[in-house]
């Protein structure tokens, strides 16, 4: 699998981001934002038809390191494709270097290329500009940003300093809206146990993985099989493992409504007071097939055991604007229990799933949370008195500009108790043998549990800052795969 290269903006599992990236032609020093001219070379493919919702879709491979403008403010200033490039970033000041691309060639030249005189062309880069890029050297997670000053030209092009914006100055009274799977070629992938195996499958017939692993379409499936810590006195037939795989289809789900921007003019646009609605969550198709045998090591509280680390920048392209979302999947295991029962149980689980948050004017950030799975078991033994649930689950983290939005956590889980007594009896000076009696009853349950919270770096939409994490509660469902008396 590919490495990523370090990122220096990304949170712990970092979930998702989205770029834009700007240029425009004018003389920094010379006239008002309103006088400057849009990027001689940008795309005549604006967003200026504000009654037509922009289209949401996968970008194409060429778009990968594209970008796109905005000049909030000023007539004609709405975002647009653009021939200039983020150079490099550094994180720690926030400068850039914004280069051209001469049409042609994909090679960016400096902004400020020497003219036969010797002397520089003006920069078309200029105070007010909302830089909007895809994935960039110093910027692996995109950037979204408004120039503050432009310091001068260097030999890779026009370097300026930059401050945080938010999405809405690009979008302004637009509407967006759109589901967009992920490529599963496209993870990044962390093995943190030794037998962890990653396979993948997309169209053209092309599969990565063991052989013989089957795959659909659009989906990424990790196998993970380990032995886990044995109970204290448990007898060597007792060894404890955990095996099976977790297979899901991911899809980024992102929605923008300009409402509360749609009656402001070109003047007053830069000071509207956000979306009128958002959404930003993860979806997508689940498989499972797990099974849990021996008498584990369990403790009353849930012990959790991490397995694989996938990470993935999905580019959007929403209307003329490259949008990148950081996609962060942890799958695990956990273990909880009392360390007595011994158990020897296996189930399929299906179905789907859909977390996020979604934004209105009147209600502010609420959660979406959603799930439905069916279950059926394929093996079922539980002996000896206790209890024990035992969870193969994913967490999910999706978020904007390399700050985290949406933590899901979706955990289907087995779950097995078994109650009963054991009695012996022998005559008195009899010397036959004992007579031995059991009772009891045992059951084992599958179930699933989603919960996760919005973070307050949601607010990079244009909406009101989010004051403290807000939880999505908890979906909670259980079911019976077995019973019976012993």
């Amino acid at each position: 699998m590919r490495k990523r290269p370090s990122r220096a903006l990304v949170p712990a599992l970092a979930a998702s981001a989205l770029f834009l990236a700007a240029g425009c032609s004018a003389d920094p020093g010379q006239g008002s934002a309103a006088a400057r001219t849009p990027d001689a070379g940008a795309s005549a493919t604006t967003t200026a038809n504000s009654d037509q919702p922009l289209a949401v879709a996968a970008a194409p491979a060429a778009a990968a390191t594209s970008t796109a403008v905005a000049r909030p403010g000023t007539a004609g200033g709405k975002a647009r494709k653009t021939s200039l490039k983020v150079k490099s970033y550094d994180s720690h000041t926030r400068r850039a270097v914004i280069s051209a691309v001469a049409k042609g060639t994909s090679s960016p030249s400096p902004t400020g290329t020497p003219t036969p005189a010797g002397t520089a062309t003006p920069s078309r880069t200029a105070v007010g500009d909302v830089i909007a890029s895809a994935p960039a050297p110093g910027a692996p997670d995109g950037l979204l940003a408004k120039v503050t000053k432009v310091i001068g030209e260097t030999a890779d092009g026009t370097e300026v300093q930059t401050a945080p914006t938010t999405l809405d100055t690009l979008l302004g009274g637009d509407d967006a809206k759109g589901t967009v799977p992920v490529d599963p070629a496209s993870f990044d992938v962390e093995r943190l146990l030794p037998d962890v195996k990653v396979s993948w499958a997309k169209t053209g017939d092309i599969h990565s993985g063991p052989e013989g692993t089957k795959v659909p379409l659009g989906s990424l499936r990790v196998d993970v099989a380990t032995k886990v810590a044995t109970a204290e006195g448990a007898p060597a037939s007792a060894d404890a493992s955990v095996s099976g795989f977790v297979q899901v289809k991911p899809e980024v789900d992102f929605s923008y409504g300009g409402g509360a921007s749609t009656a402001a003019t070109a003047a007053t646009a830069s000071t509207a007071s956000g979306p009128g609605e958002a959404y930003l969550g993860v979806s997508g198709d689940w498989t499972s097939q797990w099974a849990l045998k021996g008498r584990a090591g369990a403790t009353a509280k849930p012990v959790r055991l991490p397995f694989a680390k996938l990470h993935a920048d999905p580019v959007l392209q929403v209307g003329p604007i490259p949008v990148v979302v950081n996609l962060d999947l942890t799958c695990y295991f956990e273990i909880s229990g009392d360390g007595r029962v011994t158990v020897d149980v296996e189930q399929d689980l299906k179905g789907d799933f859909k977390a996020g948050g979604t934004f209105g004017t009147a209600a502010g950030w609420t959660p979406v949370n959603e799930s439905h799975m069916d279950s059926s078991p394929v093996r079922t033994s539980v002996t000896t008195a206790g209890s024990v649930k035992a969870a193969l689950g994913a967490q999910a983290t999706v978020g904007l500009y390399g700050a985290v939005g949406v933590t899901a956590d979706l955990a289907p889980y087995l779950r097995g108790e078994a109650a009963g007594t054991v009695t012996a009896t022998t005559p008195v000076g009899s010397g036959t043998k004992s007579d031995v009696a059991a009772s009891g009853s045992w059951a084992l349950y599958g179930g699933l549990d989603l919960n996760g919270t919005l973070q307050i770096q949601l607010a990079i939409f244009g909406t009101p800052v989010i004051q403290h994490a807000i939880p999505l509660g908890t979906l909670h469902r259980e079911w019976k795969l077995a019973d019976g008396k012993m």
